[in-house]
């Protein structure tokens, strides 16, 4: 057992919350996306503000990742043909991943950290488009942010998260990163991720999706997505590894597919189709993240 100091999940953002903050452009795109008055050209005139975030978004909506038959070249067109929460969610998850560029950390690979969060993120959209989800947009923002108290973890708790990762790798077939976090902790990066969210005042079905993305049973507010995330971080890592094989992988949740309203047969041809779209991905999202 760590040494490290007692601390809370709370007490981890707090202390945070001045390293890693969403910037103001992306505050604002959040608070008039919930207001029902705003319109597509507010939106977009906070966006052009920010000339490197209107080039980002340019770039992501004339990518493969959104598919559209025709090239948009302003970001008010871009907000009416993508939609203003599709585009508030590319700016939250653009904003975080630079929000965590440079904060010092020693553990983990960030190469590795962003892949497999890209992952999640992407079969995390095709899952709710399975569904016919109208929000399946929102529900690659939390595959892509799934991980983050990790970390928030590793960059405020550095020994604690050591003493972490030696027992989860000691026997990785029965001790998970986040069972292994809660025996030295008291709680897990998932629980640490959610508050984050929160204090960013980020839409709810991201905070409950990353809050409880080990612990799927438990979603009360979207119980459906946020078993898509469950069930899209496992087979993350199953697309990284490039195995369907269930004793290669972190458990499933009983029920989750049940619960997520999915069927287990669709586990290889997503796993397959993110495969195909990561490397355009990574291009879009992840060429300045490290």
């Amino acid at each position: 057992m760590t040494n490290a100091q007692p601390t809370t999940p709370e007490a981890l953002v707090s202390e945070v919350r001045e390293l890693v903050s969403l910037p103001d452009v992306a505050v604002q795109i959040n608070a008039k996306v919930e207001d029902p008055l705003s319109t597509a050209s507010d939106i977009a005139a906070i966006i052009a503000t920010d000339p490197g975030l209107t080039a980002r978004l340019l770039r992501i909506a004339n990518s493969p990742f959104f598919g559209l038959t025709t090239r948009v070249a302003t970001v008010d067109r871009a907000v009416t043909v993508v939609g203003a929460k599709p585009i508030r969610d590319l700016v939250i998850a653009t904003a975080a991943i630079r929000s965590f560029k440079g904060i010092p950390n020693t553990l983990v690979s960030m190469d590795d950290f962003w892949y497999h969060s890209l992952y999640c993120a992407l079969i995390a959209r095709l899952l709710g488009r399975h569904r016919k989800l109208p929000h399946a947009d929102s529900l690659f923002v939390a595959g892509l942010l799934h991980d983050i108290g990790q970390l928030v973890i590793f960059n405020r708790l550095p020994e604690a998260a050591r003493e972490i990762m030696r027992l989860s790798l000691e026997d990785p077939n029965t001790v998970d990163m986040h069972q292994a976090e809660t025996e030295v902790l008291g709680f897990d990066h998932a629980t640490v991720g959610g508050l984050l969210l929160r204090n960013w005042h980020l839409p709810s079905l991201l905070q409950e999706c990353v809050a409880l993305h080990h612990r799927p049973a438990a979603a009360r507010q979207f119980p459906v997505e946020t078993a898509m995330v469950h069930l899209a971080n496992v087979i993350a890592t199953m697309a990284e590894i490039n195995s369907t094989h269930p004793e290669d992988v972190p458990t499933i949740a009983d029920g989750a597919w049940k619960q997520a309203g999915l069927r287990e047969e669709l586990l290889e041809p997503v796993m397959r189709e993110a495969q195909r779209q990561f490397r355009d991905a990574r291009q879009v999202f992840l060429a300045d993240a490290a």
